[in-house]
């Protein structure tokens, strides 16, 4: 059962509630649910930054960002380490907001993103929390997330497998790498130019009621138990 409190303002809420309405906000992420997306987000850009040096002479000037190229290759496998531990508290964390209902399955497709990002498409009525895009990109950074580590770990230990072993380790996460950065591309701008109101959801931990039910309808009726 949704509590709606107006007794102290949204962000305050925000702290330790979400699913909750508050006069015109209504609190989509709690503070635990915002730290660790951050968490997340900071790890990946740590790898990136040290990373992408070591991946090609064309971004060595990127090493500058971490301290130069020898502690670009000392902190990138750690950075990987960690941004994979926080992907995986993550995971358990959104999982149970994450399931694909069985009228979501198979609903979304990639060749529907371009439409939705051109707002060619719109929600559902009965659209939850988070749409089957959403929910898509969300696996699919697990998944990559395990790639990375995988293959990072034969890159990281190099003697301990078969040439072949490495090469298809390297293979593996150059173009999991490639994917996951197209992916963090479009989820940035999906986040901020695409849909106005949703960063602050990441900053504040509210949005507005107009932007939920406008998005995600059938989240906006079940936190406001009516139909508006």
């Amino acid at each position: 059962m949704t509590t709606v409190n107006d007794a102290q303002p949204a962000v305050i809420t925000a702290r330790h509630n979400d699913n909750v309405v508050v006069g015109d906000e209504i609190v989509r992420h709690r503070r635990a649910t915002r730290l660790m997306h951050w968490c997340v987000a900071l790890t990946f850009f740590i790898a990136l930054f040290s990373g992408m040096p070591i991946w090609s002479p064309l971004f060595a000037w990127m090493a500058a960002l971490v301290g130069g190229m020898n502690v670009a290759r000392i902190i990138h496998p750690y950075a990987g380490s960690l941004f994979f531990i926080a992907s995986v508290v993550q995971f358990f964390h959104w999982l149970a907001d994450m399931r694909f209902r069985d009228d979501e399955k198979g609903a979304w497709k990639p060749s529907r993103l371009m439409a939705y990002m051109r707002w060619e498409e719109n929600p559902s009525d009965d659209q939850g929390k988070f749409n089957p895009g959403q929910k898509v990109f969300f696996f699919s950074v697990c998944l990559g997330a395990l790639g990375l580590l995988v293959s990072g770990i034969i890159m990281w230990f190099p003697l301990y497998f078969p040439p072949l072993v490495r090469e298809l380790g390297i293979l593996l996460h150059d173009i999991t790498f490639i994917f996951f950065l197209v992916g963090i591309i479009t989820h940035i701008y999906l986040g901020t130019a695409a849909e106005p109101g949703t960063f602050r959801s990441m900053t504040r931990g509210t949005v507005s009621r107009r932007w939920a039910r406008l998005h995600h309808p059938g989240w906006f009726r079940d936190v406001t138990n009516k139909k508006e």
